[in-house]
């Protein structure tokens, strides 16, 4: 599994961001408001990327020995859960960008400004999401062996024959 590029979550964050503006704005054309966005939401953010944040410190200490009772298996559900947090995080970022985005031009009405907040508020709590996913998938990878003696018989290309054996 390959790490998640940082740059890759960016261009995902800003590609819901602008899908979701054209969609709230439409909305908005034909009268519909979406609804605000509830403050439990940066909640349940925080608790995700903490849970994913101490999987993943176990499977730091199991790679460095400290913890040799982890099952391996739970060291690779781990991984594929900071890269589920990376890309998540990106989308929510966008989306919530997209609703702090809409109201942007009224914010000088009360509650447009705590709609924006709570969105903001939503975009930090996604980015640090998607920022803990990338700190465990790097603690999740895993040193390439030493010498050559772990082959795993991966191979690019058939083996050359050997002219002697003919």
């Amino acid at each position: 599994m390959h790490r998640t590029r940082s740059q890759t979550l960016v261009v995902i964050a800003v590609f819901v961001a602008l899908a979701g503006w054209l969609l709230f704005r439409a909305l908005a054309s034909r009268g519909v408001v979406p609804p605000a966005v509830p403050w439990l939401v940066v909640a349940v953010e925080v608790v995700i990327a903490t849970i994913v944040l101490a999987m993943g410190w176990s499977v730091r200490q199991y790679l460095k020995g400290n913890k040799p009772d982890l099952d391996p298996i739970r060291a690779a559900r781990t991984a594929v859960l900071a890269k589920a947090s990376c890309y998540t995080g990106a989308v929510l970022a966008g989306w919530y960008g997209a609703q702090v985005l809409t109201v942007l031009g009224d914010l000088d009405v009360a509650s447009q400004r705590t709609r924006a907040a709570a969105a903001g508020v939503a975009v930090a709590g996604a980015l640090v999401m998607a920022a803990v996913g990338l700190v465990v998938e790097w603690f999740c990878r895993v040193p390439p062996p030493d010498d050559g003696a772990a082959d795993t018989g991966n191979r690019t290309r058939a083996p050359t024959p050997d002219p002697a054996a003919s």
